[in-house]
C-alpha cells in the first residue's frame, strides 16, 4: 500500500530543472512505512538509483549529491525505519536483517526490473545493502556502496546507558554522544562539516527509534556474507575518517568476490558532485552509454 502524505514542493531545490518530485509513504512491514522521495528524470528510459542513506542521515546532507545525480538518472531515496520519517507502529525490530527485509519488498512495489537499477547507500545504508543484496529477486545492475560499516563500534558503557536511559530524557544524553564522537570517533581538523552533519542528525533523531536501533546494531558484523554478495561493486572510502574505519573497508573490498575501491579521502568529499562522478565512471564501465558523463 503507498499513501500520499507529503508534498514534493520542499524537495524542488534537490533536485535538477524538469525533475518530477512525488513523496509517498511506503507500507513495508507490518507496522512499518517508509517515506520514499521519488527524482524522476524527465528521460523514462533512464538508468534509475535505489538511494539507501546513513543511520538517521538527514537529507540536507545529500542535496549537492541529489542535485548531481539528477542530471543522469531517476532516484529513488528510500528512507530507512529508524529515521525520524517512519511510521511505525508497535513494537518491531530494528536489526539490519530487518531493514534489508524492508529493502527487498521496496523494489518489489517499486516494480524494478532486473538490472534496471543500482543499489546505492552509504553508512549504514551501504550494509544493509550489502546483508540483503542475497535476497533480491530483482537484480541491480551493481552496487555502489560509500563507507559501509563492518561492525558497528557501541561501547560496553555506552549500551548499559542506551539500554537503561528513558527516550523522553534524550536531550540529556545528547551532549555526551557528541562529545564521544568528536573525541573519539571523528577527525575534525581534516572534516568538522562531518561533525556539524551528524550533530544536526542526532537533533532531530527519534529516541523511541534510536534507542532499540542502537542496541540491535550494537551486535552487527558483515563478514560472515561477504562472500555471498554477487554485484559488480564499488565501495567509495573516506581516508580520513575515522569513524567508518578506512582499514575494515579494505578488508571489506578484499572479501567481495567482485570489487572494486576508490579513496576521497573525507566524508565531506564523499557527499559531493566528485563522488557521483565516481558513480558515472564505475557504471559506463559495465557497458552502460544513456548518461552524460
Amino acid at each position: 500500500m503507498v499513501d500520499k502524505t507529503y508534498g514534493s514542493e520542499d524537495f524542488q531545490a534537490f533536485a535538477q530543472e524538469g525533475t518530477k518530485i512525488s513523496v509517498e509513504m511506503l507500507s513495508v512491514a507490518p507496522g512499518v512505512s517508509l517515506r520514499l522521495i521519488t527524482f524522476k528524470h524527465p528521460d523514462p528510459l533512464r538508468m534509475k538509483i535505489l538511494f539507501i542513506a546513513g543511520w538517521v542521515s538527514l537529507i540536507e546532507g545529500w542535496r549537492e549529491v541529489l542535485r548531481e545525480m539528477t542530471k543522469d538518472f531517476t532516484v529513488y531515496y528510500l528512507e530507512t525505519r529508524e529515521k525520524i520519517s517512519s511510521q511505525i507502529e508497535g513494537k518491531v525490530p530494528f536489526t539490519v536483517g530487518a531493514m534489508g527485509s524492508d529493502l527487498v519488498t521496496a523494489i518489489n512495489l517499486l516494480d524494478l526490473s532486473d538490472e534496471s537499477y543500482i543499489f546505492f547507500g552509504s553508512s549504514l545504508g551501504a550494509t544493509t545493502i550489502l546483508d540483503c543484496s542475497r535476497f533480491v529477486s530483482r537484480k541491480p545492475v551493481c552496487l555502489i556502496l560509500i563507507a559501509p560499516n563492518a561492525v558497528f563500534r557501541v561501547p560496553l558503557i555506552w549500551r548499559m546507558i542506551v539500554q537503561s536511559f528513558y527516550p523522553p530524557l534524550y536531550a540529556l544524553i545528547k551532549p555526551s554522544v557528541k562529545w564521544y564522537l568528536r573525541t573519539f570517533r571523528l577527525d575534525l581538523e581534516s572534516d568538522y562539516e562531518q561533525y556539524e552533519k551528524y550533530c544536526r542528525a542526532l537533533d532531530a533523531g527519534d529516541p523511541a527509534k534510536l534507542k532499540p536501533a542502537v542496541l540491535a546494531l550494537a551486535k552487527y558484523e558483515i563478514w560472515d556474507i561477504l562472500g555471498q554478495v554477487p554485484y559488480p561493486t564499488l565501495v567509495i572510502g573516506a581516508s580520513k575518517d575515522k569513524l567508518h574505519e578506512p582499514e575494515n573497508l579494505k578488508r571489506i573490498v578484499k572479501m567481495l568476490p567482485k570489487a572494486s575501491y576508490v579513496d576521497l579521502e573525507t566524508n565531506k568529499k564523499t557527499h559531493s558532485r566528485e563522488m557521483v562522478g565516481e558513480i558515472r565512471r564505475f557504471y559506463q564501465n559495465w557497458g552502460k552509454s544513456d548518461i552524460a558523463g
